[in-house]
């Protein structure tokens, strides 16, 4: 049989499908853009996300007519009867992948199978097969799924359920095995990585973790995904920078800078143990990229707030930013919070905190210029080889035969969305 996957969302969703991609080829079946049954798996993280789920949905119903379509994903999880109305033939949630496979190939047109669980009751880790995307150079290790934290503007936690750890071993395990297919750099990923080991009651902590995965893996890189800042401590710095092959990139969940917002975020953190994070990797990782979410126009959010937030993000100095404008997602606490805020004038606020973001990013690649980085190369864009520092920045470079190779590149000049260098 002929197949396509179809990911919208983290990497956790490109992590499971390609697990499910995985599963699918071993059985004998073919990639193909001709599909007789495609995968789409879904994010539900923002109103848009839902509205680009629905897009694409529609579009490969419209487009394929007589082909089995399979939903899973956090879309499918909260929305299953929404999901049910857009002619698809197999409906899952954010659980049960390979049951999911299996009902997909069992599964015959105009008779639709439903399976979707109730997220907040698993308590299991479901192992998939650790790999890379088909033509990936990074493979993704997934260690860790769902949330406990139920900050208030956030339906993550009803869509993944609480935080399930992976075993120690079965990470090691993996690590090595993906170490030994050639792969360059490994991406450590999950819903909320930070919180790996809670619910083992063993006395694990993430630096165990992050330390087991750096030693199996030998001189292949390891880089981390998103982090809540708690989780940086002098133990965690001491232990990490003593492994080459750890990456220097951290990307610290910041959301607002104002002390009131986080509040009404129910974030476990206030602006000064976030900067005492900043302050400790800065100390230990001197040359590290320390990047970040910023959401403006959260409700209530007065313009002295926002003011706050991005003073705080001017003196943690950013290497880069993503800036989200507040997206009401019905099923929250904050949806039903008073003084919602004005479209336009998110719109304003995302203009403002969208130049303090490229003001900093350049000013981060800029002293890069003259310097020397490792850099794993990965496509050709523009007439370049493009590939990633160890730091995280993207690195532009001419040469022949990059591909899935690590180089030293002295950088040169700034780009628009990265560096410019010469391979050394």
């Amino acid at each position: 049989m002929k197949f396509q996957c179809f990911t919208l969302g983290c990497k956790v969703n490109q992590y499971e499908t390609q697990a499910m991609e995985q599963q699918l080829l071993s059985m004998g079946h073919e990639i193909s853009d001709d599909f007789d049954l495609c995968i789409i798996n879904t994010c539900t993280v923002t109103a848009v996300a839902d509205r680009k789920n629905r897009t694409l949905i529609r579009h490969l119903r419209r487009e394929h007519p007589d082909a089995i379509i399979g939903v899973c994903g956090c879309y499918a999880q909260i929305s299953t009867e929404e999901v049910s109305s857009l002619g698809v033939d197999v409906i899952s949630g954010s659980g049960g992948r390979e049951e999911f496979v299996q009902m997909l190939l069992k599964a015959q047109r105009g008779r639709q199978l439903v399976q979707v669980d109730e997220a907040l009751k698993r308590r299991v880790f479901e192992v998939l097969p650790a790999g890379g995307l088909t033509e990936r150079t990074r493979a993704m290790l997934k260690v860790q799924d769902g949330c406990s934290n139920f900050c208030s503007y956030c339906i993550i936690p009803y869509a993944r359920g609480p935080v399930r750890s992976a075993p120690l071993s079965q990470v090691v395990e993996d690590t090595k095995r993906l170490a030994s297919q050639g792969y360059l750099e490994i991406v450590v990923t999950g819903i909320e990585i930070a919180s790996w080991g809670w619910d083992l009651k063993d006395g694990s902590r993430f630096a165990d973790l992050c330390e087991a995965i750096c030693q199996a893996a030998g001189s292949v890189r390891i880089r981390l995904g998103s982090l809540e800042p708690r989780v940086i401590d002098e133990d965690f710095c001491e232990r990490m920078k003593k492994y080459p092959n750890f990456c220097p990139q951290f990307h610290l969940s910041l959301q607002s800078g104002s002390d009131t917002v986080l509040k009404r975020m129910r974030r476990k953190y206030d602006s000064a143990r976030y900067f005492e994070s900043v302050c400790l990797l800065k100390k230990h990782f001197p040359d590290c990229a320390i990047t970040t979410d910023l959401i403006v126009g959260f409700p209530g959010e007065t313009e002295q707030e926002l003011e706050e937030s991005l003073a705080f993000a001017e003196k943690c100095g950013f290497a880069a930013m993503h800036i989200f404008p507040y997206s009401r997602r019905s099923g929250t606490p904050a949806a039903a919070m008073p003084d919602q805020i004005q479209k336009s004038v998110k719109s304003e606020r995302a203009a403002r905190a969208g130049a303090l973001a490229k003001k900093l990013r350049e000013g981060f690649d800029s002293r890069l210029i003259g310097t020397e980085q490792e850099v794993l190369f990965e496509q050709i864009e523009q007439g370049f080889f493009t590939g990633h520092a160890k730091n995280g920045v993207k690195v532009y470079a001419k040469g022949e035969a990059l591909y899935n190779q690590v180089r030293c590149v002295k950088i040169t000049e700034l780009k628009d969305d990265g560096i410019v260098g010469n391979i050394v």
